[in-house]
């Protein structure tokens, strides 16, 4: 990739998906900055606990970052997601200093009907509590109302917590601190720990953060962020015991190729396939504090070993054809150059656009589901700078086709209507140049 004033991402490489499942569109939350995405499934439906960046204001934030209080999103199919809005705000909390802006990356966890979520902070007291604390608050539902305890957990001073609990009830919290990562039993109330914190040790030298942990087929895995060049990878090991020891396994994520200093993630099983979350700076290229979370699905070898995993803009969940589908978050490209921006580089939110000027490049967007209706006319919104064809096809690029157009010079973004063929079920869209005038694209849409 390439960076320039314009933000132009030119694309000279062959993203290669090896997911097979549902796919979406990255990053999942768009009308405001979230990391740290802690993702769980309660009574079925799948449910996010992110950060919240916030751009700071004179004299805010905590070494750079500015993090007022916690959101919780869910979705029951990945693609369509819903803000339950504030969860917990910094000013609910009696013990945190509200002028710290110090709500990093939470976590959340059932047991016995009660969800308990647990959230690192800058505490009012310096003298009892200097530095980052672990609190927890309480509810009913996983939306909330949550109600914080009024004092930080006794021992726990750090950032990152991530609780979990095992197969035989015994409740565990890990988190960063005391520079290294650390794990402790949890009480019965899931409100303090019970004893002395652990260590984690025989990991790679290096900076660490952002524990957690899961268990598959009698294997405990450890994964954190750390930094072994320049930014956050997302490294693993595994073990027989949630306390360890556990021996380092490897990689499941390279770091960032554009600079995004952080990498925060969390590792699930929902609906037969697992999934790992994590964030970026897609929304926010110029400044790596306000980032954006996203999902791509992740794969086990045989012997249990994680497959690395290639961030992509597809991301997870079906796209239905009727809604807009945002074709420059593409599954695969052809192997000549196309390239993306920003379609407003001052309000970035708005999403980005894909161009080429070669006759035959090709656009492939996977998953898109058109179930049984009878979808007979294709929107697209595009900017031919000439005269232009374009056709779309299914499955593969001379694959059966869907629709064909020609597009009129334009100097502005136009939205063009024709007759579709009216296909059924799950289908991969190519969408293929058919002149050598450059075609800006920015969505696809049937009726």
């Amino acid at each position: 990739m390439k960076q320039n004033g314009t933000r132009n991402l030119f694309l000279c490489l062959l993203y290669v998906m090896t997911a097979t499942g549902l796919q979406a569109q990255n990053p999942l939350i768009t009308d405001q900055f979230t990391a740290d995405p802690s993702a769980r499934v309660f009574e079925g439906r799948l449910y996010v606990f992110p950060s919240h960046d916030v751009p700071c204001g004179p004299g805010q934030g905590f070494i750079g970052f500015c993090m007022p209080d916690y959101h919780v999103f869910s979705s029951e199919n990945l693609t369509d997601w819903t803000d339950h809005g504030v969860i917990l705000s910094q000013n609910q909390v009696n013990w945190v200093d509200s002028n710290r802006y110090s709500f990093w990356a939470p976590d959340c966890i059932e047991k016995d009907g009660k969800y308990y979520f647990y959230f690192p902070a800058v505490g009012k007291d310096t003298t009892h509590y200097p530095g980052m604390w672990v609190g927890v608050a309480v509810a009913d539902k996983p939306w909330g109302p949550y109600s914080p305890e009024p004092v930080p957990m006794a021992g726990v001073r750090g950032i990152d917590p991530n609780p979990f609990i095992d197969r035989d009830g015994q409740a565990y919290l890990y988190w960063a601190g005391r520079g290294s990562l650390v794990v402790a039993k949890l009480s019965e109330d899931m409100k303090s720990i019970v004893g002395e914190p652990r260590t984690v040790t025989n990991l790679p030298a290096g900076f660490k953060e952002g524990p957690y942990l899961f268990e598959r087929n009698g294997i405990y895995y450890f994964t954190y962020p750390t930094v072994t060049n320049k930014t956050e990878e997302l490294a693993y090991a595994t073990g027989d015991n949630p306390l360890g020891p556990f021996k380092y396994r490897g990689i499941i994520m390279d770091e960032s190729p554009v600079g995004c200093w952080t990498n925060h993630h969390s590792i699930l099983e929902y609906k037969g396939q697992w999934y790992l979350f994590y964030h970026h700076n897609d929304l926010s290229p110029d400044f790596d504090k306000n980032r954006s979370i996203r999902a791509d699905s992740l794969f086990f070898e045989a012997d249990g070993s994680i497959r690395k995993v290639i961030p992509s803009w597809r991301g997870v969940g079906l796209s239905p054809a009727d809604s807009k589908i945002q074709i420059d978050r593409y599954s695969d490209i052809s192997d000549t150059c196309v390239s993306i921006d920003y379609l407003d580089v001052s309000i970035k939110s708005l999403g980005w656009y894909i161009q080429s000027d070669k006759e035959n490049n090709w656009i492939r967007y996977n998953q898109v589901d058109f179930g049984d209706k009878e979808y007979l006319k294709l929107m697209v919104r595009a900017w031919p700078r000439g005269s232009a064809g374009l056709e779309v096809h299914l499955d593969k690029p001379d694959g059966p086709l869907v629709s064909s157009l020609l597009l009129d010079p334009a100097d502005n973004w136009q939205e063009y209507m024709q007759v579709a063929a009216a296909p059924k079920g799950v289908h991969d869209l190519f969408l293929v140049l058919k002149s050598n005038e450059m075609v800006k694209l920015d969505w696809i849409r049937f009726e």
